[in-house]
């Protein structure tokens, strides 16, 4: 056999095992190759989107922690503003019946000093009486002479 027989059998042969890969193997694999390079750009793009999601996510929730916070002052101001005002109530009704107290005490006291100058003033008229009997060395008639007793009664 000659050489050049051999080289451009093996380049016929050559030619058609290119022609049959180009035909029936290359296909295959460049589908394969497409596909996967097509779900690596959905993944990065899916991973894009899961990014920002996050991004948004937590921008959201930086957000409603701050709102809460914020809503919390709130709350915790009205509380203490209330609790205050619950305080200055309390002392009000405080001071209403301290001056209640006060004012039923002076009447307890006006009413005591009453009594106490009503028996002195029958006291009085007793040792008048008394006085009057030793002095006239007779007995006065407590029963004839009750309207001038207390008359007089009423003058001390």
């Amino acid at each position: 056999m000659n050489i050049n027989a051999t080289l451009i059998g093996q380049a016929i042969w050559f030619a058609l095992f290119v022609f049959f890969c180009m035909k029936f193997v290359w296909p295959p694999i460049s589908r394969a190759l497409d596909e996967r390079k097509q779900k690596i750009a959905e993944g990065l793009s899916a991973a894009d989107r899961a990014e920002r999601d996050l991004e948004l996510a937590q921008e959201k929730a930086s957000a409603n922690l701050k709102e809460a916070k914020d809503k919390a002052s709130e709350i915790i101001e009205q509380a203490n503003r209330r609790a205050n005002q619950i305080v200055e109530e309390a002392k009000d009704q405080a001071r209403t019946e301290g001056e209640r107290l006060i004012a039923k005490a002076q009447s307890e006291i006006d009413q005591e000093i009453n009594r106490a100058r009503e028996e002195l003033r029958k006291e009085v008229s007793a040792l008048a009486l008394s006085g009057a009997e030793k002095v006239l060395a007779r007995e006065v008639n407590r029963d004839s002479h009750k309207q001038l007793l207390d008359e007089l009664a009423a003058q001390l």
